[in-house]
């Protein structure tokens, strides 16, 4: 048996210390009067004094917050609701949670848990106290090989259970899109499913035992386990189950997806009479999971995939039930639509080549050996009923095809038209043999409501996800007629309106349609044995919210264009543009292992505020301007802002399209224009004409810089930190290198070297590099005249005025050569990104700015397509490469990576940020954070690194951040090209004016 967690830290569950915490609360019981429903003001300054005595103030206690920013971050999860929280408390152990529960049951308040807030049916927010469990008890207690077992808290992210249990070849089956962020709580409380349930069964299937706190104040172990006694616990349990015997056989438990309502099959006796199952499923609304012991199975040793191709979905539905008797352990459907949606986000080289069709299976299935997995995946597409078909071994093509099906959610946030789309009716399930006349009905549903989506799903299970647009700002009339419509039709095909997401707000009101009066008793009566005061996650499932009530968009108010960004793909509205984030989370996920980047802070931090998905919380409310009041000004945005790196990485791995770093430079022009900014704005924000100033007498401000106590003194009169180095000015810049030296001769085709700001004044050898690899490629190298600024800093810090002077200048600098069809050359990963993407933005009426912006290529783009040109060799060079989060975001690394293995490097790409990011890093109040995300990221890797490898970073700030944190030189790719004979790396850090 191996333990996991720090014992310190948590308690295991069953944990003591319980009785002098529940002392301390109903000794408020005679205090006062309870607590609204919604408590505000004083009601919600008395919640929190209870909570806090009763919680205690020793250190390390669980934290209760009420401010506007927090109650902000979780007034959504990721459904079209939004219901602002009195207070939310983030438990560090499991006793704590009674505590917080025995609070509200004092003061009438609800209480909603909440885990990675990754619901999109809206059952993650309430109305009272919200507790998240995901920060602090996330403690795999116990995994068990031999009995293959595991104990969790209900904070445990599904990855982590799996890459415990994978160590000894075991998973569990259940495996949401969302798994990386995911909570085993929130699954318990949904009855997730996942692509592979059609193998292993829903979470309720593979649930033995759970630890749970009712409404009421009983502490449960129900299951496996729990003894004979634990239904004797809940007073009325068997006569419920004798009075509801032919509701239960008769109505419940048809079909495997038929998640919606309360799963109460699982209580009759011929089921096993398993309180524990019945449980799974009930959405927080009965018991509060404080710890369960799940089933783990052994997937088999090899997969391959088969992919299906077919005319239309519906046709693919068709084929489903006689592939399942294969055996599959995932089967999906997924429309072309969405692909599309993926070569358009993320390029044509995203999606592999797939067989000819407009709606394709997606098909898993196992083996002891690939071979024998192959061979699987051959005899199933026989039976497939088309000719188009893919056989792959699971591979880096595979991965990539999931990678579509998992990112559905936010990909299909958007219609084919661009328009944004809403999970209202999300993920309905019919029986398997009912998917293709059903998905047929639907699509004439939608076009009789004038609405568009684009459908996917577990198509083996019979489960369909579809994102609509919904009109659920300018018409939510319109959406109450066509949700009942929509649950009638599912209905008539035997279907569940849920398969795997629970009722939530979405769809609880709509239950009388599927279920009889007798049904939708049973549900009540149950949740009273529990929860007879309907505090627990109230307005769910019995005695529901109708589901038009408690809409975010309708709160929503336009902010139109203010002179800076144009939010072109947003209608030119910034609010609508915040609204892109509907709450997936995937920037609570570490992804790096796929190659993710975001979001650098919140890895660092573990804290919603510091996600991308919080930070868009209260951009959204201060757009609604009731909870979060003052506007881009307000003191709950700049917190929610400060942490954000401006790395651009949510731009491209959030699969909605969330761009904070621009989000966040229009809050800071918004807030600031025309009035006194900090002093880093004015000493970061405007660097390029510092460093040109300092180029004329760079020797002797290194020294002054050299000298640690006028170095500190400096940085911290600039509002930067004092621990910071500072890299040095260069001895001679680069312009002033191209008059003296400019190679006389050239090749017979011309290319532009546009020189930005950092390599002209801090990093001139990269330009020269650069000079060197364009002639040896055959090139005559241009540079024109004078300075051509991006005007990246002063994006950076909200100062776009400035950045658009600087942006037309440059324009009429460059522009010339791109109409002329010569390519321009960027250096500066950073700053190439602003002439691919912000230039456009800033510049949207100008049509040499798009010019420029389809001109400009990074060096290894041009050299890739340079007919003839071939890499020098890099045999046996091992290359640590740091790509730039914006070269991540804008242009990608593909290209690159490419051309370094062409050369025989032997190469490691990271992942992730290098944490300085531009100004941030240097800024005070940013160095701990700074420091702990490079820590995890590029100097983990350097330290792991042989010592004869070459760290490889274009960003001027990877390598200086690299500077800090190691002793690796980082080297441009044009310095690599350019000497590829004298890569050993150096011992010695680059020069720093503090050294």
């Amino acid at each position: 048996m191996t333990r996991d967690g720090d014992r310190a830290r948590d308690r295991a569950l069953p944990g003591a210390g319980r009785g002098h915490r529940l002392a301390r609360v109903r000794q408020f019981r005679a205090a006062g009067r309870a607590a609204a429903t919604d408590p505000g003001g004083a009601d919600r300054a008395e919640l929190v004094a209870r909570l806090r005595a009763a919680l205690g103030e020793r250190p390390g206690a669980s934290i209760v917050d009420a401010s506007a920013r927090r109650r902000a971050e979780y007034s959504s999860d990721a459904s079209n609701y939004r219901v602002p929280p009195a207070v939310v408390v983030f438990p560090r152990e499991v006793d704590d949670i009674a505590t917080v529960a025995e609070v509200c049951r004092a003061t009438g308040t609800p209480l909603t848990t909440r885990g990675a807030g990754t619901s999109i049916a809206g059952n993650a927010v309430g109305p009272g106290v919200v507790v998240d469990v995901s920060r602090h008890l996330d403690r795999i207690v116990a995994l068990d090989p031999v009995a293959r077992t595991a104990t969790v808290q209900p904070g445990v992210v599904l990855d982590r259970l799996q890459a415990a249990a994978g160590r000894h070849g075991l998973r569990f089956g259940p495996d949401p899109s969302t798994h990386a962020r995911c909570t085993l709580g929130g699954m318990i409380g949904n009855n997730a499913c996942g692509s592979r349930a059609i193998a292993y069964g829903r979470t309720a299937d593979n649930v033995l035992s759970l630890d749970v706190l009712d409404g009421t104040g009983r502490r449960l172990r129900v299951g496996a386990g729990a003894g004979v006694g634990e239904r004797d616990e809940v007073p009325g349990l068997d006569a419920f189950v004798r009075a509801n015997l032919a509701t239960l056989r008769t109505e419940l438990g048809r079909f495997g997806r038929q998640v919606s309502g309360y799963s109460l099959e699982h209580l009759l006796p011929e089921r096993g009479a398993d309180l524990a199952k019945a449980l799974v499923g009930t959405e927080g609304t009965c018991v509060v999971v404080l710890g369960a012991t799940v089933r783990l199975v052994a997937p088999p040793p090899a997969t391959a995939m088969v992919v299906l191709g077919y005319p239309d979905m519906p046709a693919a539905a068709d084929a489903v039930p006689p592939l399942r008797a294969h055996g599959p352990l995932a089967m999906e459907g997924m429309d072309a639509r969405l692909v599309d949606i993926v070569r358009r986000h993320r390029g044509a080289g995203a999606v592999p080549a797939l067989p000819a069709g407009t709606g394709w299976l997606f098909v898993e299935v196992g083996g002891d050996t690939p071979q024998q997995a192959l061979a699987a995946g051959r005899a199933l597409a026989a039976d497939a009923g088309t000719a188009a078909v893919r056989v792959l071994a699971t591979g880096p093509e595979s991965r990539a095809l999931w990678r579509i099906r998992e990112d559905g959610a936010g990909l299909a946030g958007r219609t084919a038209d661009g328009e944004p789309a809403w999970p209202g009716w999300e993920d309905a399930a019919v029986p398997p043999e009912r998917l293709g006349a059903y998905l047929r009905d639907f699509e004439e549903l939608l076009r009789a409501h004038r609405l568009a989506g684009v459908p996917y799903g577990h198509f083996g299970d019979g489960c369909v996800h579809v994102r609509l647009d919904l009109p659920l700002g300018a018409a939510p009339g319109r959406v109450r007629a066509f949700l009942g419509e929509a649950a009638d039709l599912v209905a008539a095909h035997g279907g569940s309106l849920s398969g795997e997401h629970g009722d939530g707000r979405a769809r609880s009101e709509l239950l009388p349609r599927m279920y009889s009066p007798a049904a939708i008793a049973a549900f009540a009566g149950f949740k009273h044995l529990f929860d007879p005061a309907d505090l627990l996650n109230p307005g769910v499932l019995v005695r529901p919210r109708p589901v038009d009530a408690d809409l975010r968009l309708p709160a929503a108010r336009p902010l139109p264009r203010a002179g800076g960004f144009a939010f072109a793909a947003d209608a030119g509205d910034f609010g609508r543009a915040v609204h892109r984030c509907v709450g997936l989370g995937t920037c609570r996920a570490d992804t790096s292992a796929a190659g993710g980047f975001m979001c650098p802070s919140f890895l660092a931090t573990r804290d919603e505020k510091d996600s991308t998905r919080g930070r868009a919380r209260v951009l959204q409310e201060m757009a609604n301007g009731t909870l979060v009041r003052g506007g881009p000004a307000s003191r709950e945005v700049a917190e929610a802002l400060d942490l954000c790196l401006s790395c651009k990485a949510c731009a491209h791995d959030c699969a909605a399209g969330v761009d904070m770093a621009t989000y966040k430079s229009e809050v800071l022009y918004r807030a600031h224009r025309r009035r006194i900014r900090p002093v880093g704005h004015y000493v970061l924000g405007w660097l390029p004409r510092w460093a040109r100033l300092v180029s004329r007498a760079p020797a002797l401000v290194n020294a002054v810089l050299s000298r640690p106590a006028a170095r500190r003194t400096l940085l911290r009169l600039g509002g930067m930190d004092p621990r910071r180095d500072v890299p040095a000015f260069a001895d001679e810049p680069f312009s002033r290198w191209w008059r003296r030296a400019a190679p006389a001769d050239g090749g017979d085709r011309d290319v532009v070297l546009w020189i930005d700001s950092f390599t002209e004044s801090f990093s001139p050898e990269v330009g020269r590099a650069a000079v060197e690899v364009l002639t040896a490629a055959g090139y005559r190298v241009i540079v024109p005249p004078g300075p051509a600024c991006c005007g990246l800093t002063w994006i950076t810090t909200g100062q776009l005025d400035g950045a658009r002077r600087r942006l037309r200048a440059t324009v009429a600098s460059l522009a010339p050569y791109a109409r002329a069809g010569t390519p321009i050359v960027g250096l500066e990963p950073s700053c190439t990104a602003v002439l691919r993407g912000d230039l456009t933005e800033l510049l949207p009426d100008d049509p040499a700015a798009a010019l420029l912006a389809g001109g400009v290529r990074t060096l290894a783009e041009l050299l890739a397509a340079t007919p003839g040109w071939t890499p020098p060799r890099l045999d046996g060079v091992r290359v640590l490469a740091q790509p730039h989060c914006h070269q991540h975001a804008v242009m990608g690394f593909t290209v690159d990576r490419d051309l370094l293995s062409a050369a025989g490097a032997r190469l490691e790409v990271l992942a992730g940020c290098c944490g300085l990011a531009g100004n941030f890093g240097m800024e005070a109040g940013h160095y701990d954070v700074s420091v702990a995300i490079a820590e995890r990221g590029i100097g983990r890797a350097a330290a792991a690194a042989p010592a004869d490898a070459v760290l490889l970073a274009d960003g001027f700030s990877c390598r200086t951040q690299a500077a800090h944190i190691t002793t690796r030189h980082g080297r441009h790719l044009a310095e690599l090209l350019a000497a590829p004979s004298a890569v050993a790396p150096s011992a010695v850090a680059p020069r720093t004016a503090a050294t």
